[in-house]
């Protein structure tokens, strides 16, 4: 419980950082169309890494709690491939990484049914 409240912690401080990074000192770096890639990115960075925080105060709250705590950690996972690779994406033409971005998104949609399964 107490590790995914320090790691949604930390994961906000890292979204909250490139976030403001994207919007001072990358903004002139961005191709057409690129910025808002990036901005997707930071985007679903925040939202999960709060997620994290709150499925790690849940965690004990309900005495199942393996669920959540796996859903946190596929959070993670998702947070690292999805936002991770539009980070990347938005700043070099690595294509190799376009399929990567699928498989973080696969991994908050398993996360969040976990939720919806371990409240249940």
């Amino acid at each position: 419980m107490q590790i995914l409240i320090v790691l949604g912690s930390i994961l906000m401080v890292i979204a909250v950082a490139l976030g403001a990074f994207g919007a001072h000192l990358l903004k002139s770096k961005f191709e057409e169309g690129k910025q808002k890639v990036y901005e997707t990115g930071v985007q679903y960075h925040l939202i999960h890494a709060l997620a994290i925080i709150i499925l790690g105060i849940l965690a004990g709250q309900y005495p199942e709690a393996g669920l959540l705590i796996t859903a946190g950690w596929l959070m993670a996972v998702g947070i690292l491939l999805f936002s991770g690779s539009l980070y990347i994406l938005s700043l070099k033409k690595i294509r190799i990484l376009g399929p990567i971005t699928p498989l973080g998104g696969l991994s908050f949609i398993v996360a969040w049914i976990l939720v919806a399964i371990g409240v249940m």
